[in-house]
């Protein structure tokens, strides 16, 4: 059998193409939790002054959303320190950890805030409608605009794209905040406010659960989303010269990169680079894998797997 063939089709680590740079990616970071950690900080005390559970329930989800934000921040940071001689791989895999942590830490949060609105459905408090109206706009042009600074990085990497549907989303939640405080005031209805905040709780998990399970599929080296396995055996087992496909393996190593590695049997040892050469090529058009390590055999007797 010859040596095997790795290739890694990739560039610098863990780098954001397409014009969305690691310099543009920290400066939207550090806006983003300056502007969620002063609008936390605002929240909690207007929460508690007009003595809605609705806004320190948004407060409490925000303050996460800061949380992961530092997280994510975190875990790009790692993802950038160069390989070892220990950590081969460098720290990459960081993010994925890092999601896994914030999804944790944010459905915890939603456990806590939906047992405190049951409470308070069963004993409303009087609460301040114009205080809310005013906090939770506010919270609307802050979650927007931080959303829109992921925006662009959002369509190439998972991490950013899971902080970009997070702040938009948390911007459709202080929107429906503000419908709270607006029924509040108009009608008087102090149960309104824990039924809101059931209902942003209940928003929150629903997509936190999304977020949760990818991470936890991310850490056990599932098949990426968006591609199937045996679609891609069958790319590689339609070049010509490639007579069998197997020790298929495809994963994420980082929330943005794909990793495969693959052993094809191809009898024509003339056909070897050629071979090589076409897989790398069809790997990277349709499958968008980073890094690709394929070990070309003469027959399936050569190797014992």
């Amino acid at each position: 059998m010859p040596p095997h063939h790795p290739e890694h089709s990739h560039g610098k680590s863990h780098s954001h193409s397409h014009g969305y740079s690691l310099q543009t990616f920290d400066r939207a970071m550090a806006l983003g939790v300056s502007l969620n950690g002063a609008f936390v900080i605002a929240e909690i005390a207007g929460g508690m002054l007009a003595g809605s559970l609705s806004l320190v329930a948004d407060a409490g989800h925000n303050a996460g959303d800061v949380i992961g934000l530092l997280l994510a921040w975190g875990a790009s940071w790692l993802a950038r320190r160069p390989p070892t001689p220990r950590y081969t791989w460098g720290l990459r895999r960081s993010t994925i950890y890092a999601a896994i942590a914030n999804a944790t830490l944010l459905l915890t949060a939603c456990g806590v805030i939906l047992w405190e609105a049951c409470h308070r459905l069963w004993a409303p408090e009087p609460v301040a409608g114009t205080v809310v109206i005013v906090v939770a706009a506010i919270g609307v042009a802050i979650n927007t605009l931080t959303a829109m600074l992921f925006m662009q990085g959002s369509k190439q990497d998972a991490n950013l794209r899971g902080a970009y549907l997070h702040m938009a989303a948390d911007a459709a939640v202080s929107t429906g905040v503000v419908l709270a405080g607006i029924l509040i005031a108009t009608t008087g209805l102090v149960w309104i406010d824990p039924v809101v905040s059931i209902a942003i709780t209940l928003a929150i998990v629903a997509s936190t659960w999304g977020l949760f399970r990818e991470s936890i599929d991310l850490a056990l080296d599932a098949v990426p989303k968006g591609i199937e396995s045996e679609s891609v055996r069958s790319l590689l087992a339609g070049i010509p010269g490639v007579a069998d496909v197997h020790e298929l393996h495809i994963w994420n190593a980082s929330t943005s990169e794909i990793s495969l590695t693959v052993h094809l049997v191809v009898p024509n040892i003339e056909l070897h680079e050629g071979v090589l050469l076409q897989s790398l090529q069809e790997l990277r058009r349709h499958c968008g894998v980073a890094h690709t390590t394929i070990q070309i055999e003469r027959s399936n007797t050569c190797c014992t797997c």
